[in-house]
């Protein structure tokens, strides 16, 4: 027993230096939402294309420009920069119609639908993810304890059989045996440790955790998660909440606005014009002019009709339509896959169900045969060797049966992140 607690101490030995935090899986999936980094990076994403709704509105918002065009005049007063030399200028500008630029900013809108559809389907992926590695963590902690158990088991086998060679009763050849099979079980179990470390250290790196730390899965009170009835339910619920299906649908939408502005390039564009000069006498304004007024004042619309625009605009219709048929093939594309894969999970589960039951009962009868094998030892009818060779076959049902269920709890998971309930039932 002694050597069996040391090869389990002596692994988490070499990693005791890091720090190591105790979360629920629910504790995780809220550190998740937060820190992980692609949910930080879909975040940023959907900041900069609401930036990008601002550069668009931009030209639709006046604008005051205030400076001076003084200089000196000899002669008669030229312009500077196409406006008359003055003390103090202002300007304003804004545009009042302007389809084409209407049609960007819509798009620039359903580019931030987009992206913020993109952010919450991170956030699922990052539930997921986080509960499918909670899970494996979690079940590789069970391993490593059940497999010491094991190799504690086997340990006596062998000192049994130790003692049964010495007396002559065993072979030579059946102490070995009994070593080698301490042997492979120390093997594994050191195996398992490490896989759990591994495990441990992902899950803290995905949940933003600084490198080397270790997350362990602490056990909480959950309910069993709400499934559909029916493989036809679960495809209905899957198509309505697909964020994959809802983000190529504002794609497309946005390439519909690029395609419009692409064609309003040819539509006439109105712009509100105002300015406000002082002017001075050293720029010989009255001796060129009949009259001569300082304070002077312009305000108007600025009315523009594209005759000749080129290539450009019909190219980039034409790019425009060529995407909207892209996207629409796309979205048919992922429609149909939603309905393969969501059918596919469903079944998984299942499947999921029947092997954590055949897991069960073959735990059960492994636990019977114990309690036989102990009844017979306690009679005088069996040997202690076959005791700790019942118990070790029920260490590995229980493995089996643990390693079922946790495969189950990932197949539930997946096919709630199909319809679009893992979040709010791991919330």
């Amino acid at each position: 027993m002694k050597r069996a607690i040391g090869v389990f101490w002596l692994a988490a030995a070499l990693h005791a230096a890091q720090d190591v935090h105790r979360l629920t899986l629910r504790q995780a999936v809220a550190r998740a939402l937060e820190q992980n980094p692609e949910v930080v990076m879909a975040r940023l994403a959907e900041q900069a294309a609401e930036q990008h709704v601002e550069i668009a509105r931009d030209p639709f918002i006046p604008k005051l420009y205030a400076g001076s065009g003084a200089a000196y005049t000899s002669g008669f007063p030229m312009s500077i920069e196409g406006s008359a030399p003055t003390v103090v200028q202002a300007r304003a500008v804004a545009a009042v119609l302007n389809r084409r630029l209407s049609h960007e900013l819509a798009g620039a809108r359903e580019a931030v639908r987009g992206a913020r559809l993109d952010t919450t389907a991170r956030r699922e992926q990052a539930v997921l993810r986080t509960a499918e590695l909670f899970l494996e963590a979690e079940r590789l902690g069970r391993a490593v304890e059940l497999t010491v158990l094991q190799v504690e088991n086997l340990e006596r086998i062998a000192d049994l059989v130790r003692a049964r060679v010495a007396e002559g009763r065993e072979l030579a050849v059946e102490l070995r045996r009994a070593e080698l099979d301490v042997t492979r079980a120390r093997q594994r179990a050191q195996a398992y440790m490490a896989e759990l470390i591994h495990a441990e250290s992902l899950l803290a790196a995905w949940l933003g955790y600084p490198a080397g730390d270790r997350v362990k899965p602490a056990s909480e009170e959950t309910r069993p998660p709400q499934l559909p009835d029916s493989p036809e339910t679960a495809v209905a619920a899957a198509l309505e909440a697909s964020l994959e299906v809802q983000k190529i649908e504002a794609e497309l939408a946005a390439r519909g606005y690029r395609l419009k502005a692409a064609r309003a390039a040819r539509l006439p564009s109105l712009s509100l014009v105002a300015q406000y000069g002082v002017f001075a006498r050293f720029n010989n304004y009255d001796e060129f002019f009949r009259k001569f007024q300082r304070h002077n004042t312009q305000i108007g619309v600025a009315f523009e009709i594209p005759v000749f625009t080129g290539t450009a605009a019909a190219a980039r219709a034409s790019e425009a339509e060529i995407e909207i048929e892209r996207l629409r093939s796309q979205l048919e594309a992922a429609r149909r896959r939603i309905v393969v894969e969501t059918r596919h999970a469903f079944e998984q589960v299942r499947l999921a169900e029947t092997a954590a039951e055949v897991a069960r009962q073959e735990l059960e009868l492994a636990r019977e045969r114990v309690n036989i094998a102990l009844a017979r030892f306690e009679e005088g009818r069996s040997l202690l060797s076959e005791v700790e060779q019942a118990r070790y076959v029920e260490n590995e049902k229980w493995l089996a049966f643990y390693e079922a269920r946790y495969a189950l709890e990932a197949a539930r998971y997946r096919l709630l992140e199909k319809t679009g309930e893992l979040l709010a039932q791991l919330r």
